[in-house]
């Protein structure tokens, strides 16, 4: 089970890519992005790293350290990290003692065979230890947003005017145009 927003995040020490331990204690006064991913070099997992990868400008100016963990080891973590040019570190969790403590290491299904596996999951963690926002409904090509998204819902409200802030997206299109300009106009005849 996940933990919840408002406990103190589990403190552990792990190695990260290069094999320096990194222990969450030692980052108090910082805010800190925990996102809990499956397995590098897998299309979603790529997906969440490069939406990440592509808005780190915008999550440093708002003050978050990006670390992504999974029960992948060092060495394929260097590969992931080479191959898609990821600015942050990630966290090799192989004994799965830091997923145990998050909750994060779950039994899924999939055609009906039951496995275990990783959920997941982001955690966004305040400069005092605790968790402030837990995302359990991740959108892998747009989570930077949800993150940036979820920072702003929790900082003081300075304005009642709303803002949408589009992080290196292309702009969309709405379908309602779209349907407006495909219709034919039938004049009638007196």
């Amino acid at each position: 089970m996940a933990l919840t927003v408002g406990t103190k995040a589990p403190d552990f020490v792990v190695n990260d890519q290069t094999g320096k331990p990194i222990k969450l204690s030692d980052l108090k006064g910082k805010k800190v992005v925990l996102y809990f991913y499956p397995k590098d070099m897998t299309p979603g997992c790529t997906a969440e790293a490069c939406s990440l990868r592509d808005n780190y400008n915008a999550l440093q100016k708002a003050g978050y350290q990006i670390f992504g963990i999974s029960s992948d080891d060092e060495k394929k973590h260097q590969k992931f990290i080479e191959q898609q040019k990821l600015p942050f570190s990630l966290l090799a969790d192989t004994d799965k003692s830091v997923h145990a403590k998050y909750g994060t290491w779950i039994e899924k299904s999939m055609y009906g065979r039951k496995y275990m596996g990783t959920a997941r999951v982001t955690y966004i963690i305040d400069e005092n230890g605790v968790i402030i926002e837990a995302i359990e409904k991740v959108d892998t090509k747009n989570h930077a947003e949800q993150i940036l998204g979820a920072g702003m819902a929790s900082a003081p409200k300075i304005s009642t005017t709303s803002t949408k802030v589009v992080l290196n997206q292309p702009p969309k299109v709405e379908k309602t145009v779209k349907k407006v300009a495909s219709k034919k106009i039938i004049k009638k005849k007196k």
